[in-house]
C-alpha cells in the first residue's frame, strides 16, 4: 500500500457528485444503458420503451437558465467550513450548527454528511418583491463569487441586489436561485421528512411549480395560509396574508408508517391541571370535583381557550369527559344485538347503526367504562369522551384517579390543524425588538406559530433535525430552542445565514446596522442571527431553569479548501518549493479536521478522541471510522506511530472501515511514509480502508 496525496481534483478534496452519483444508480438499473460511464440514451429509451416522452411539446415549467441552475446544483464544491469557536457557544456539547455563508454552496458541503438526516426544513426564502435579496449566482465559480461579495478575496468584489421588475429575465432569475437550492435540499430530508416553504401572492404560483418538479406533485401535503394582519393603505383588497407549501420528501412513506399528525386542543392543558387540582383537594370524590369543576368553567374570562371546552365538566376516575352519539358516523353502520346490563333486554339500535364495526371492541369499550346505558332498553347508549383519552393500560394500571398525577398534551383531547393560521405579525415584530433591544429585522416569522408547527408535523417526536437555509432573523433556530425548553425535546438545528453586509444609510437597515456597532460585530445579517440565538438561549433558561436541553450553536463559516492549489507564477523555482506544502498558509488543525469530516461525510459535532502516540497528537472521528495525524514523522519514530494508530483502531473497533490521513509534508521523508504504509497495512488488514496524505 502506497500513501497518495489529496489534491483539489480528488474526489476526497470535493463535496458529494450528484452526477457521479446518479450514473451508478442508473447502471444498476438498466446496466445496457450505461458504457464506459457515459449514458446511451438510445439504449435507454428502448429500454423505458412507452414512458419516454420525444415529443417538443412537454407540460412543465420552464423558463431561461433552468439548465445552468441544474447544472450548477450538480457542479461538486471545493470550499470548506472553517470553525468559528470564538464565535459560538458550548463548542464541546452542542449539536446545534449556525453556518455562515452562501447557502449553495453550504448545502453541497453537507451533503456527505447529512444526506437522508434532517427531518424537517422550513425556509423563508427571498419573495422576489424587487427590494429583497436574490442571490447573484456566478455560474462559473460560484465560491468565488461568494468569497467576492464577502471581501475575502481581493477583487472589486460584485454587490449584493435587488431582482427589479425592469430586468428582462425577472421571475427566472428568482426561479433558477431556488431550483438549484431546491435541488440540493430534497436529498438531505429523511424518506419521512417534510420540506415548509414560505412565500407571498406575487411568486406562489411558480413556487408551487417548481416545488411539483422538485418534490414530485405526487408529495404535496398542503398550502397553509398565514394571515397576518389587515392593511388599511389597501386600495382594493387587503392582502395580509402569506402562504407556506408543505411538501413531503415520500407522502407513501408517511402514510406507510400510519402518520397522524395531531395537536393538542387550545385550553384542554389548562383543564388538565385544573382537574388534577380538584382531585389533590377532593381525593375520589367525583361529585365533589365536578361540582368545582363546574364553577371554575363557569368563572373563566370569555376569552380563555378552555372556556370553548365546557362541556368537559364531567368528571369520573379517568378524568374529566362529556357525551357523545354513538352511532355510525355514515351511512349504514352495523346493526347487531347489544343487551342492556339491568333489563337484559336488547337495546333500541341507532338509525345509523352502532360506531363500532366489531361487537367485540363494543364490549372493550363497555369494560374500558366509556358506555353509558340509560335507564332501559328504550333509548340507545351514549359514549364518554375523555379529556384524555381512556386506554386498556390505564383501567389495568390506576385503581384511583389519584395514581393520574399529569399526562402529556399528546395525551389530551387533540384536533387536526386547519391549513389557516392567524397570528399578527407585529406581536412577533414587538417580542423580538424586545428580546433584541431594538429593531433588528422588518419582517420575522413569529417563533412561537413555528415551533408550533414544527412539532406538529414530525408527529410529536422531539429528537430530530430541522434546517433552515435562508435563516434570516433565526426565528427556525429560536423555535427549536423554545420547543425544547417546553418539552424537555432533544431537537437540534443547522441554520445557513449569508453573511450579507448592512447599510446604515438606507433606513431599513440603520437599526441593525447600529446594533452590530453597538455588539462589536461585523455590520452583516448573519452577526444578528447569531446574537439572537444567544438571547433566545438566555430567554430559554430563564423560562425553564431545570432544561437540560441544547442552547449552544457551533459556528463554521464558508471558505475555500485547505488544500492549496496548484498556481505557478513567474518564479517556477520558488513555486514548486511552497507546493511542497499542500496546506493553505494560515490553516490550523481545526480548519483541516473539518474538511475532512465533511468530505468524508462524518457529523461535524460527532465527539473526537485524541491520544498522543509515540509523541504525536493523534485525532479519531465517526468512532474510528476516520483517523488524522497531521504532526512531523520522523524516520526514527515512524514504527511506533504506525503500530500505536493500529493499536488504537484495533481497540475503538469501528462499524466502518478506518481511513487514515497523514500531512504529507510531516513526513520526514520516503522512507517513513512507506514504513507507515506498510504497517497499518500488515496490521489492519481489512478493516483499513486506505491511507490518504494531505
Amino acid at each position: 500500500m502506497t500513501i497518495d496525496r489529496v489534491t483539489l481534483n480528488d474526489p476526497e478534496a470535493r463535496s458529494a457528485d450528484p452526477v457521479a452519483e446518479n450514473v451508478a444508480a442508473l447502471k444498476a438499473l438498466f446496466p445496457a444503458a450505461v458504457a464506459d460511464g457515459r449514458i446511451d440514451f438510445d439504449t435507454l429509451r428502448q429500454l423505458l420503451g412507452d414512458e419516454v416522452d420525444d415529443g417538443d411539446e412537454r407540460y412543465g415549467l420552464n423558463w431561461p437558465g433552468k439548465r445552468r441552475a441544474r447544472r450548477l446544483a450538480l457542479t461538486p464544491s471545493t470550499g470548506t467550513l472553517r470553525p468559528a469557536r470564538e464565535d459560538s457557544v458550548d463548542w464541546d456539547t452542542t449539536r446545534n450548527l449556525m453556518i455562515e455563508g452562501d447557502n449553495l454552496e453550504v448545502l453541497k458541503l453537507l451533503q456527505k454528511s447529512y444526506a437522508g438526516k434532517v427531518r424537517l426544513i422550513y425556509i423563508d426564502p427571498p419573495y422576489n418583491t424587487g427590494n429583497d435579496f436574490v442571490y447573484p449566482d456566478d455560474f462559473s465559480d460560484s465560491l468565488n463569487n461568494y468569497l467576492s461579495r464577502t471581501g475575502q478575496l481581493e477583487s472589486d468584489g460584485v454587490r449584493n441586489t435587488s431582482n427589479r421588475e425592469t430586468s428582462g429575465r425577472y421571475h427566472s432569475d428568482w426561479l433558477t436561485m431556488m431550483l438549484a437550492r431546491l435541488s440540493l435540499a430534497r436529498p438531505m430530508l429523511t424518506h419521512d421528512g417534510v420540506i415548509l416553504l414560505s412565500i407571498d401572492d406575487f411568486e406562489v404560483q411558480r413556487a408551487r411549480d417548481l416545488m411539483d418538479q422538485v418534490f414530485g406533485e405526487e408529495n404535496f401535503i398542503a398550502s397553509l395560509t398565514w394571515d397576518k394582519s389587515r392593511k388599511n393603505d389597501a386600495k382594493l383588497f387587503s392582502a395580509g396574508h402569506e402562504y407556506m407549501l408543505v411538501y413531503a420528501r415520500s407522502l407513501s412513506t408517511l402514510k406507510e408508517q400510519s402518520t397522524i399528525w395531531r395537536e393538542g386542543k387550545p385550553g384542554t392543558r389548562e383543564i388538565w391541571t385544573e382537574y388534577l387540582a380538584l382531585r389533590d383537594k377532593h381525593g375520589n370524590n367525583d361529585a365533589a370535583v365536578e361540582n368545582d369543576l363546574k364553577v371554575w368553567f363557569r368563572e373563566l374570562p370569555k376569552n380563555s381557550p378552555a372556556k370553548k371546552w365546557s362541556r368537559y365538566s364531567r368528571v369520573d376516575k379517568h378524568g374529566p369527559w362529556r357525551d357523545r352519539d354513538i352511532s355510525w358516523p355514515g351511512g349504514d353502520g352495523p346493526k347487531y344485538e347489544l343487551l342492556h346490563p339491568r333489563t337484559g333486554k336488547p337495546c333500541r339500535i341507532p338509525e345509523r347503526g352502532w360506531i363500532y364495526a366489531d361487537p367485540e371492541e363494543m364490549q372493550r369499550q363497555i369494560k374500558l367504562g366509556t358506555v353509558v346505558f340509560r335507564e332501559d332498553e328504550s333509548e340507545p347508549p351514549f359514549r364518554k369522551f375523555h379529556l384524555r383519552p381512556v386506554s386498556e393500560e390505564v383501567l389495568e394500571n390506576s385503581s384511583d384517579a389519584e395514581e393520574e398525577t399529569d399526562t402529556s398534551d399528546d395525551d389530551l383531547a387533540t384536533q387536526v390543524r386547519t391549513t389557516y393560521i392567524y397570528k399578527q405579525a407585529q406581536v412577533s415584530v414587538k417580542a423580538l425588538r424586545s428580546l433584541m433591544g431594538s429593531k433588528a429585522f422588518s419582517n420575522p416569522k413569529d417563533h412561537e406559530e413555528l415551533a408550533a408547527l414544527f412539532s406538529y408535523v414530525t408527529a410529536g417526536s422531539s429528537d430530530h433535525t430541522v434546517m433552515d437555509f435562508f435563516a434570516g432573523s433565526g426565528s427556525t433556530g429560536h423555535a427549536v430552542l423554545n420547543q425544547n425548553g417546553a418539552d424537555g425535546g432533544r431537537r437540534r438545528y443547522i441554520l445557513v445565514q449569508l453573511p450579507e453586509m448592512l447599510d446604515p444609510g438606507k433606513k431599513e437597515q440603520k437599526s441593525a446596522a447600529a446594533l452590530c456597532d453597538k455588539l462589536g460585530k461585523p455590520r452583516t445579517i448573519a452577526e444578528l442571527t447569531k446574537e439572537r440565538l444567544r438571547r433566545a438561549a438566555a430567554q430559554v433558561k430563564a423560562d425553564h431553569p431545570d432544561t437540560q436541553s441544547d442552547l449552544g450553536f457551533r459556528v463554521y463559516k464558508l471558505a475555500t479548501s485547505n488544500l492549496r492549489a496548484w498556481e505557478p507564477g513567474e518564479d517556477l523555482a520558488a513555486d514548486l518549493l511552497a507546493a511542497s506544502d499542500n496546506i493553505v498558509q494560515g490553516r490550523t488543525e481545526d480548519d483541516l479536521l473539518t474538511e475532512l469530516l465533511l468530505k468524508q461525510g462524518i457529523d461535524l459535532t460527532e465527539p473526537m478522541l485524541t491520544e498522543t502516540i509515540a509523541g504525536a497528537p493523534v485525532h479519531a472521528m465517526g468512532g474510528g471510522v476516520l483517523v488524522v495525524c497531521i504532526a512531523p514523522i520522523t524516520a526514527a519514530n515512524a514504527e511506533a506511530l504506525a503500530d500505536g494508530i493500529a493499536d488504537w483502531i484495533l481497540r475503538l473497533n469501528p462499524v466502518a472501515a478506518t481511513t487514515v490521513f497523514f500531512k504529507d509534508a510531516g513526513f520526514e521523508n520516503d522512507v517513513a511514509k512507506a514504513n507507515v504504509a506498510a504497517i497499518l497495512e500488515q496490521r489492519l488488514e481489512d478493516q483499513l480502508l486506505k491511507v490518504r496524505s494531505l
